[in-house]
């Protein structure tokens, strides 16, 4: 499951990287949370577009968004049988830029967060779905999810789901609606091992409110939690922050 990620590259950058023809300026962000606005590439006739989303996919049939689950992570194994997704799996695929993303691990009562990062920097796109959700009023709203699968032997000891990272190769095949649904389904695995390591950070990662770069400070040594010593001479250090409330694992599988 990812509920947070950071996006702190320069917009040429990310332009360089994804490809799309817009010349966006935007600032970096640390700590980007389910239901706000969010990059997304997707393709307009032909060409890659960056457009700003709402963190959180909403149904066109929903009634009351009030009503309805947050649904930011969808599992990539059920999307096609999902009444919820099946159809923008077929023809709205997305593609959420990123160059790191956060976890946290249960640790006995505590949650330790970690950053997820590829080990020498850089960006990276998280398959996503997106759909238009019209509200009563008439109004319209863009929203996303990032698909996700079972995590690599790095995130696994940390958390079982992981974001489906797509490798820049794939980006055209995932984004073309002529790619057929079971196609771009076969390109939702689990990134190579190497491919990311992962950082005990400090306690500031789990408010929303910190959105600057000591979010992603490495851990000191008392706010790393270990198990009980045997040793009388060394003592357990302190537990790290407890962590924000995680949703359920089968966020969106209602549907």
């Amino acid at each position: 499951m990812c509920g947070r990620f950071a996006l702190t590259l320069p917009p040429e950058a990310v332009r360089e990287l994804m490809g799309y023809i817009d010349q966006p300026n935007f600032p970096p962000r640390y700590n980007i949370a389910p239901t706000q606005p969010v990059p997304v590439v997707t393709l307009d006739a032909g060409a890659r577009r960056f457009v700003l989303m709402r963190w959180g996919f909403l149904p066109s049939w929903v009634k009351d968004p009030k009503d309805f689950p947050l649904v930011f992570n969808i599992r990539s194994e059920s999307a096609a049988e999902k009444p919820a997704f099946r159809n923008a799996l077929k023809r709205r695929r997305a593609i959420m830029p990123a160059d790191a993303f956060y976890e946290w691990k249960k640790e006995g009562k505590q949650s330790v967060p970690f950053l997820i990062r590829k080990p020498g920097g850089g960006g990276f796109g998280f398959a996503a779905l997106w759909e238009t959700y019209s509200a009563p009023d008439g109004s319209e709203i863009d929203t996303v999810a990032i698909l996700t699968t079972s995590a690599n032997a790095t995130t696994a000891p940390i958390h079982p789901r992981s974001p489906v990272i797509l490798q820049p190769e794939q980006y055209s095949l995932w984004l073309d609606p002529e790619t057929p649904a079971g196609a771009a389904q076969a390109l939702l695995r689990p990134p190579p091992t190497d491919f990311l390591e992962a950082v005990p950070i400090g306690a500031e990662i789990n408010k929303v409110a910190n959105d600057n770069p000591d979010v992603q400070r490495p851990a000191a040594p008392d706010e790393l939690w270990a198990p009980p010593s045997t040793s009388r001479r060394a003592p357990r250090p302190a537990p790290a922050a407890k962590g924000p409330k995680a949703p359920p694992d089968d966020q969106g599988s209602l549907f």
